[in-house]
């Protein structure tokens, strides 16, 4: 970037320019807004037996619960993304808190399950507003590629281990307060952040003279929320269910539509140059790709720890914790020291791998196996290798973006999350059910074998799902090494943060 450009002389720091002095601070606020929103996708899991009993909800129904919160989510980010980049990212961080913190109360005050589900929903939807505002906002505050690296590792680990965290914090909140303070937790969260967020974070104004994509954000929003409500619906319905079929019918037609309208938008939604680059292509599709993987497998061992093997909400909870612990460590003491020496796919793919080898390690539970010599590996290498992965992918697919659509990118990356998470979740325990009938009819002769064979079908179809994982992981990690070809950044050259231009 030229000093003409900007209009400085070549070596002139400027005050604008100057680090913000306040930008740990700052961090320790985003990354506690970030780790509120990504925690809330599971925090609920542990927790929801208890609710189920106490609102009468059916079987069937439960599911909403998390879903109605993963597809208002993963369907409005982008909307979000680009409500950031039009208001100003500070602004639409503390109107996210705000109605986040309003969704949650209302939630554990909940007395019917409609109304938990509408205050599940309602969080999505503020949550995809929250979400990328606070990814842009460090974006912006962090330009020394040595300073970047360790704010992205604290933040990408916080967003691969959030949703662990959620599982502890969901059982000692479950088992020693109520399942309502799973919601209620949120509040003084956000409420601290509200008030970091107003004495330590700084933006540039909103971009107020353009407009809204609306026909953009129907189609867009509406093409992901068919597709991840399709997956959650193939479960209870069936795969050839009519409204299942439709649903995967209709999805595909509106992303298509999708992005024929968004050549044609004056002011489009996602700009396809965001996408059509091929180191962000890739770091979305790899971060898609890893949340399918995973976010299933969240749900199978949070059913096997209490179901099969008998531990307590807390306990569970707590069988999480080296999982949340070797996430962490991935990535705050791996990736954020390597990512400016070595390029971000030579992480991205050991990641992937590690991952995997832990996945396939679960491939062999048993109904009586070991937490200590069975699990406790496999949670280790999953952490280890998601913790090398997600913060390469992050900072990756957020670099050289111009400021005017930073908003929109960062809603993309955790878009691919959510999305991928949802879909994770619904498809792969779509798998596991299949196979766990299949396999109890085959073996079950007689009623005075039900007690055996049942778990013996369950955990066979946890295991078939997790096959089924262990190939979507390598997936991602092909993906990675084919796609994302960006060099390391020079360790003594600050990182460039575009120029904004005019919009509308």
């Amino acid at each position: 970037m030229s000093s003409a450009r900007t209009g400085e002389t070549p070596g002139m720091n400027t005050g604008k320019d100057a680090a913000d002095p306040h930008r740990w601070w700052g961090l320790v606020v985003i990354a506690l807004a970030q780790l509120m929103v990504v925690l809330d996708a599971t925090i609920v899991n542990i927790a929801l037996p208890s609710a189920q009993h106490d609102l009468g909800m059916s079987d069937g129904n439960r599911q909403w619960v998390i879903t109605a919160y993963t597809l208002a989510f993963g369907g409005l980010l982008l909307l979000g993304g680009r409500i950031a980049d039009l208001v100003g990212r500070k602004r639409t961080f503390v109107i996210g808190l705000v109605g986040f913190a309003v969704a949650s109360a209302f939630g554990g005050a909940a007395q019917t399950p409609g109304m938990l589900f509408g205050a599940r929903a309602l969080q999505g939807v503020f949550a995809a507003v929250l979400a990328p505002s606070a990814l842009s906002l460090l974006t912006t505050a962090f330009t020394d590629p040595r300073e970047r690296g360790k704010a992205f590792g604290i933040y990408g680990a916080l967003a691969g281990s959030g949703s662990a965290i959620g599982f502890v914090v969901g059982g000692l909140l479950t088992e020693y307060l109520n399942w309502r303070w799973c919601l209620y937790v949120n509040v003084p969260i956000a409420i601290l952040a509200v008030f970091g967020a107003s004495a330590l974070l700084h933006d540039r104004p909103g971009h107020s003279g353009a407009r809204l994509d609306v026909p953009g954000a129907l189609l867009g929003c509406g093409g992901l929320v068919a597709i991840v409500y399709g997956f959650s619906e193939a479960q209870p319905r069936g795969w050839s269910d009519p409204l299942v079929l439709g649903l995967f019918a209709a999805g595909p037609v509106l992303l298509a539509a999708f992005v024929r309208w968004q050549n044609r938008a004056s002011s489009p939604l996602l700009p396809l140059h965001i996408v059509s680059d091929r180191n962000r292509a890739g770091c979305f599709l790899t971060m898609a790709l890893a949340t399918i993987a995973m976010f299933g497998l969240f749900l199978f061992l949070t059913y096997y720890l209490q179901v099969i093997l008998g531990y307590s909400p807390v306990r569970a909870g707590l069988g999480f914790l080296p999982l949340t612990l070797a996430i962490i460590t991935g990535s705050t003491q791996i990736s954020a020291r390597l990512l400016y020496r070595v390029a971000p796919r030579m992480l991205m793919v050991p990641g992937t791998l590690l991952a995997a080898c832990g996945l396939l390690l679960l491939t062999r539970m048993t109904v009586s196996s070991s937490y200590t010599t069975e699990i406790l590996p496999a949670l280790l290498l999953m952490g280890l290798g998601m913790g090398l992965t997600f913060m390469p992918v992050f900072a990756v697919a957020t670099a050289g973006v111009a400021p005017q659509d930073s908003g929109v990118t960062s809603a993309t990356v955790n878009t691919s999350q959510q999305v991928g998470g949802s879909i994770g979740t619904a498809l792969l325990n779509t798998i596991a059910t299949s196979s766990s009938v299949t396999y109890l009819a085959a073996h079950l002769h007689s009623p005075a074998q039900r007690a055996a064979v049942v778990p013996e079908s369950v955990v066979h179809g946890y295991t078939t799902a997790i096959w089924w994982a262990v190939g979507v992981m390598l997936l991602a990690g092909l993906v990675a090494g084919l796609l994302v070809t960006a060099k390391p950044p020079k360790q003594d050259t600050p990182a460039e943060t575009p120029v904004a231009e005019p919009v509308g």
